[in-house]
């Protein structure tokens, strides 16, 4: 859990140095970092699911 607070907040940080230099390349930036957040999320359920865990694709 604790890694994942440290993620999401150099990401914060990250996106923040970015719209301080220039807005549209931190709002692209933004975009893609979600896209991959919902993919990792996404796998990590599917691999929960075939080891038996909580929700996932089965």
């Amino acid at each position: 859990m604790k890694l994942l607070v440290l993620e999401v907040l150099f990401t914060a940080a990250l996106l923040a140095g970015v719209a301080l230099v220039h807005v549209p390349a931190a709002l692209v930036l933004g975009g893609v970092l979600g896209v991959v957040a919902c993919e990792r999320a996404s796998s990590r359920r599917a691999v929960e699911g075939r080891r038996g865990g909580e929700g996932g694709e089965r």
